[in-house]
């Protein structure tokens, strides 16, 4: 394979790009700021895909689809959203195109101007919401459930692939409850779920909090996140879970009978994951030879690489692993988390392109990061070995052809198990806790930091200003412990997350 990955010690941000390349994941659109998913990197989406939507469902929740167009006069109805997303709308005026007077262009029609104009889907709250006024009017209809997996475009001027790009497919759920505690319960409940779907498939380790308050999504009354580390240090805000209490109820008039006869608002939540999580899983696993990938996720579990000259030895070749192929087509895995077990399929294919040298297709499956590769030769027939190289440990080894399906076995579910450990290990050793603004500033150059903040937006600001570092999350798992502002000295009861983000 020609093209060579920068490493990450000459520069990081390249080899990221390098690596989206050579793993042959995406690549740039005509259509400026946009992405082209090219088939093994939707091979990776639909994996994640196909798991989470096993989960959702799993938890209760159902698919439904909703418009890409919303009227304008929807996000007025709740300011704080538009306030939002009023930078990065894109907005439809006409439906109609016409050839100019002297047919070189073509031009629009200004007689096919919108009574309304229609904002392109940032998010879905305002329509779904809306519509939920027409199918809620009784607590009996209550809980409603709803998972969209729909494209989302926000008019982003910095783009990067899979992180942000202006076009970008995701997955949203819309919630509707008869009370507070349901609402904050099912937004707690479900960023669980997710945790335990980057915990347990892609083998990620979270700092899981609440964000303070002048982080929240817009119009919501509280935000829980998930904040992995990326090797590089730095932060990334994955998912989000929200709990939206009445306000957009309030906005589109989503009323309901209570159980006691009387007339009241619905209390809602909502929250999504993006094709930013294709982003994350390079970030957080790879190495200066591509992609590494949890077998959990894996578009390929196994790849079979012959070596012969002519077709008569891959003749042979292919008769002497066929008993092998067929134990291949029978052999499933299973990858278990809280709310899912996942039986797969082993995902394996022989590689007979001619076109490319063994140690071409060698360099191209390791920066794809296929966990296993098989190598078989004519020697290897005579001895009924073959050549086992496993992708994370970088072992290769000679095994008896009948023993490879007890390799092939361990070592994915222990590849999977070691992703997880050494992301886990990664993180703690480089999360520390300061009390001084000085060993803040050292710190949170490039790690995570546990600090005291006095709670001002005031503070925020300013120690963003100074040190680009934000408040990730004020942690679940963090204490109430009396200190001091890091930056004021002020009065402070809890420890938050700072780190720089991407």
């Amino acid at each position: 394979m020609a093209d060579k990955i920068t490493t990450r010690a000459e520069n990081y941000s390249e080899r990221y790009n390098d690596i989206v390349k050579v793993a042959d994941l995406a690549e740039n659109s005509d259509v400026r700021w946009c992405m082209v998913i090219k088939p093994y990197g939707y091979a990776i989406r639909e994996n994640i895909r196909d798991v989470l939507d096993k989960m959702f469902k799993n938890t209760g929740h159902v698919n439904a689809y909703f418009p890409l167009f919303i009227p304008k006069s929807f996000f007025s109805k709740e300011a704080s959203h538009v306030e939002w997303f009023a930078k990065e709308c894109a907005i439809v005026t006409h439906y109609r195109l016409k050839n100019s007077p002297d047919s070189k262009w073509v031009i629009v029609d200004p007689e096919a101007k919108l009574e309304e104009e229609l904002i392109v889907r940032p998010t879905s709250e305002t329509i779904i919401r809306n519509s939920y006024k027409n199918r809620i009017h009784s607590y009996r209809d209550l809980p409603l459930l709803i998972n969209q997996w729909a494209n989302v475009v926000r008019w982003e001027m910095r783009t990067r692939m899979f992180l942000r790009t202006t076009e970008f497919l995701r997955q949203e759920w819309h919630t509707a409850h008869a009370t507070e505690k349901e609402a904050d319960d099912e937004a707690r409940k479900m960023l669980d779920v997710y945790d335990d779907f980057v915990t347990n498939f892609m083998a990620i380790s979270s700092v899981l909090g609440v964000k303070p308050e002048h982080e929240k999504f817009a119009g919501a009354v509280q935000t829980y996140t998930f904040e992995p580390m990326m090797q590089d240090g730095k932060a990334l805000q994955a998912g989000t879970s929200h709990h939206l209490g009445q306000n957009f109820a309030k906005a589109f008039d989503v009323k309901f009978t209570n159980e006691k006869n009387e007339l009241e608002y619905v209390y809602a939540t909502s929250r999504g994951v993006s094709t930013r999580l294709i982003w994350w899983l390079i970030m957080a696993h790879s190495d200066d030879k591509g992609l590494v990938l949890p077998p959990a996720l894996a578009p390929l579990h196994v790849v079979v690489v012959p070596i012969y000259k002519t077709e008569e030895e891959l003749k042979q070749i292919k008769e002497y692993i066929q008993t092998l192929i067929e134990r291949f087509d029978t052999t499933k895995l299973d990858f278990k988390g809280k709310y899912f077990k996942a039986s797969i399929n082993l995902r394996w294919k022989i590689d007979e392109d001619t076109n490319r040298s063994p140690g071409w297709k060698f360099n191209e499956y390791e920066a794809k990061g296929v966990p296993i590769r098989i190598t078989v030769g004519l020697r290897d027939l005579e001895a009924w070995m073959v050549e086992v190289f496993k992708r994370e440990s970088g072992e290769k080894s000679s095994v008896k052809l009948e023993e490879v399906d007890l390799h092939i076995d361990n070592y994915l579910y222990k590849e999977q198990n070691n992703l997880l450990r050494k992301n886990q290990a990664f993180r703690e050793a480089n999360t520390f806790v300061v009390d001084t603004y000085e060993d803040f500033k050292e710190k949170v150059e490039k790690w995570f930091v546990l600090a005291h903040r006095d709670g001002t937006l005031e503070t925020a600001d300013k120690i963003k200003e100074e040190t680009s570092a934000t408040i990730r999350c004020i942690p679940f798992d963090q204490p109430d412990e009396a200190g001091k502002c890091i930056l004021t000295g002020k009065p402070s009861k809890k420890r938050v997350l700072f780190a720089r983000s991407y």
